[in-house]
């Protein structure tokens, strides 16, 4: 009585460890796709025989082996017993897992039994008896068994797996045995949509060419956005026969979402804004105004932006351009000197020395930035203004408005 109670108390820990884990449930006993087959291995012999086509997302099997006398069955199937185990988590290390798993019969008959991945291999298996390239091989005869396999844990086996190949060879040197063989797989329910890490790379390789990530200093988080949008819509088999038109159109259209993305958006004009102060540094002035002009026309420009943009046409000798967007800026902050100081620049080397000299004298008490002048910026601006040969035959009038 103390032995049946023992084993009562280990079922119901099992089963409440089972449903524990139910909250954790990622993916499901594929019942559909199972195998169950009957097979008769003559004496002293040798055979093989193949589990259904595993379901995409396959990531572990649990199988049963049950040696059959010739006119007993199995009261309850594989497919039954694990409706009660949420996941393969809920199937214990030890050997009280396996006896809930076991067929509660067996024959007397005992048999062993390899693992191989490919039928070359497993029909070698029936000729030499050899086990060396077996996935697993029990070499001890047994009447049943019950496992669990972890696919990417066995070297042999591997997520993509399609089939199990099962050798089995009988230890009756008289009589053929019945083996009853019961495989149910457990399939991933993300990975059963086929994304893997080698198409997941193409979608972000692909993303990295796009002219909006182009723009990007970074573009990391941009491409696993619409990787992840890609992968929420499409399985991979169906975005993968998508015609090209189709592609480009769902990149197209989740970039746009995820360019919209607050942080993700804040990130790129920051990113577009470094760009172009390093660019103007390296007076490749040209470069930096076409960066400049995405944050202006995505409407994210700041009034800083705008005299940046002011600062490189009027090196660039584009004066009316300089004057149009430092006064646009100017709507958007009337206090940035930053921004009045490039506008007086403008107005001066295209030849409107007193509208340049009412805003040198407003502002020249002032300073640009919380340490540098307003008349330190000035004579350092006209330095760069003389080397890139703007007119400068008013430059000393307008330092000496200082004095």
């Amino acid at each position: 009585m103390a032995r049946k109670n023992s084993r009562n108390l280990v079922l119901v820990l099992l089963i409440s460890s089972f449903y524990s884990a139910f909250a954790q449930k990622e993916g499901y006993w594929d019942k559909e796709r199972s195998t169950t087959k009957e097979i008769i291995v003559p004496a002293r012999d040798r055979i093989i025989i193949s589990t259904e086509d595993l379901p995409l997302g396959t990531t572990e099997v649990v199988y049963r082996i049950t040696l059959l006398d010739e006119n007993q069955k199995l009261t309850s199937s594989l497919v039954s017993v694990l409706k009660s185990i949420p996941d393969p988590t809920g199937i214990s290390q030890g050997s009280a897992g396996a006896v809930f798993l076991m067929s509660k019969i067996s024959g007397d008959d005992k048999c062993k039994y390899a693992l191989f991945t490919d039928q070359a291999t497993a029909k070698s298996y029936v000729q030499s008896g050899k086990t060396d390239k077996a996935c697993y091989a029990q070499e001890e005869p047994i009447s049943k068994d019950a496992k669990r396999l972890s696919l990417d844990k066995l070297s042999c086996l591997q997520s993509n797996t399609n089939v199990i190949w099962f050798g089995f060879e009988s230890k009756n040197w008289l009589l053929k045995q019945k083996v009853v063989l019961e495989v149910v797989p457990w399939v991933d329910v993300k990975l059963s949509r086929g994304w893997n890490q080698e198409n997941k790379k193409e979608i972000i390789s692909q993303c990295k060419t796009s002219n909006l990530a182009q723009k990007m200093a970074n573009s990391d988080d941009f491409c696993v956005c619409i990787l992840e949008k890609i992968q929420k819509q499409y399985r991979y088999t169906e975005f993968d026969k998508l015609l090209a038109m189709e592609k480009i159109k769902a990149y197209k259209d989740y970039g746009s979402t995820c360019y919209g993305d607050t942080n993700i958006s804040k990130n790129i004009y920051s990113d577009l804004r470094s760009q172009a102060s390093k660019l103007i540094k390296s007076q490749k002035y040209g470069e930096a105004i076409a960066l400049l002009h995405t944050i202006i026309s995505d409407k994210k420009a700041t009034a800083l932006d705008y005299s940046s943009i002011g600062y490189c046409y009027v090196v660039t000798k584009q004066y009316e351009k300089a004057i149009k967007f430092l006064k646009e800026g100017e709507k958007l902050d009337e206090t940035e000197l930053q921004l009045k100081l490039n506008l007086a620049h403008a107005y001066l080397v295209n030849g409107d020395y007193k509208d340049a000299k009412a805003i040198y004298k407003k502002y020249q008490a002032q300073n640009v930035t919380d340490s540098l002048s307003w008349i330190q910026k000035v004579k350092l601006d006209f330095a760069v203004f003389k080397k890139a040969n703007l007119p400068s035959e008013n430059f000393e009038r307008v330092l000496s408005l200082f004095n």
